[in-house]
């Protein structure tokens, strides 16, 4: 059975600016959370890839967190 966990309070777009909403898709190795662990939608999902990924090219977002 898999939980889906973010269903409730799920922006209706993902902003690359907002960097905290982002930071909760993200697992403690900087990679992004499949479908099965966010809940998202496959068009959610992909907008979301694109934010980070604009995020991360514009420094707001690390690539890789060290440690």
């Amino acid at each position: 059975m898999i939980i889906k966990r973010f269903k409730k309070d799920m922006p209706a777009y993902f902003d690359y600016k907002d960097v905290k909403t982002l930071g909760r898709f993200i697992d403690i190795y900087g990679q992004i959370k499949s479908v099965s662990k966010t809940g998202l939608s496959a068009k959610q999902q992909r907008q979301l890839s694109i934010a980070i990924k604009r995020a991360r090219h514009l420094a707001m977002m690390p690539f890789m967190i060290q440690g």
